[in-house]
């Protein structure tokens, strides 16, 4: 029995089946600079604002941006829980209105590296997050890279941050494509939605979303949907320079009330079986090296 399949078994003998998984959403980009950090801060606000429990796992540990977004300073990351002495929910960091974030530190980044304890160990761990949140958002670094691919193909649904910039579409086709080469990578339980910012108009996002979406098509055999835009705006601007979230001071923003109709869209939808798998599935796609 290889390395692999023994880590499946173990996560399937830890698995708990819990009656609720909580959902799993993992932002991600083909490039730094898009905004990727704000849609997952600002997602967090209005998920919260709609009455669910949120909590959001900065796997950027390059940048560690939603801190800083959020104002504070965690004392603890997954690093303290894999190889020190702490429990998940004191790593949890209560942000702007009750809304938890965990900062993944160094341990990101050997999550596929771990020995059989530290693998049970982590399994009972984030299974307690399940008991903590409704929804779990990922902010994951930018780019192709191995860890950023491991997380975007392991989730359920996955929200593409795309710019006009035209290197920000070529980079975000880059990284479906990288998304589609894995041997992991289902397109059938996995949605890949496009999120247009930074954008003048409507028409320049569906264009923006046409651009990208005929390539994948072409190339890929597969597609891209359109989840939504936000909109260039100077309150959005002027938050990110005061490192503040901009659905929080600022709610009536044109920013914060598109952030708030993506939010709305995302829980507003149908039940496909892409939305029925949750933490533990996605723990056990992104062991699973095979």
């Amino acid at each position: 029995m290889d390395q692999a399949q023994h880590l499946r078994n173990i996560v399937k003998a830890q698995e708990l089946n819990y009656i609720q998984q909580a959902r799993v959403i993992t932002v991600t980009s083909g490039k730094g600079g898009v905004g990727k950090s704000n849609l997952a801060v600002n997602l967090g606000v209005w998920f919260r604002n709609m009455g669910k429990r949120v909590i959001i796992f900065d796997a950027d540990f390059g940048l560690a941006n939603v801190e800083v977004l959020f104002g504070r300073v965690p004392k603890y990351n997954l690093s303290d829980v894999i190889y020190g002495d702490k429990k998940i929910t004191e790593i949890v960091t209560e942000g702007p209105m009750g809304i938890g974030f965990v900062s993944g530190g160094s341990g990101i980044v050997s999550l596929n590296n771990l020995d059989e304890l530290q693998v049970r160990h982590l399994i009972r761990s984030l299974s307690t997050l399940n008991e903590l949140c409704d929804i779990l958002i990922i902010d994951t670094g930018a780019g192709v890279g191995d860890t950023v691919l491991e997380f975007a193909v392991a989730s359920p649904e996955v929200l593409l941050v795309t710019t006009p910039d035209p290197t920000s579409i070529t980079d975000s086709y880059s990284l479906v494509k990288a998304m589609y080469k894995s041997p992991k990578f289902d397109a059938t339980t996995t949605k890949i939605s496009m999120v247009a910012n930074k954008v003048s108009s409507a028409e320049e996002a569906n264009n923006l979303h046409q651009k990208l979406n005929s390539v994948v098509g072409r190339f890929l055999h597969g597609k891209v949907d359109f989840l939504g835009m936000i909109p260039s705006d100077r309150a959005l601007e002027h938050a990110v320079i005061h490192q503040q979230v901009v659905s929080v001071t600022q709610p009536q923003a044109k920013s914060s009330k598109a952030f708030e109709q993506l939010a709305k869209s995302i829980l507003g939808e149908s039940k496909p079986e892409y939305q029925r798998r949750g933490l533990t599935d996605f723990f056990r796609n992104f062991m699973n090296k095979s």
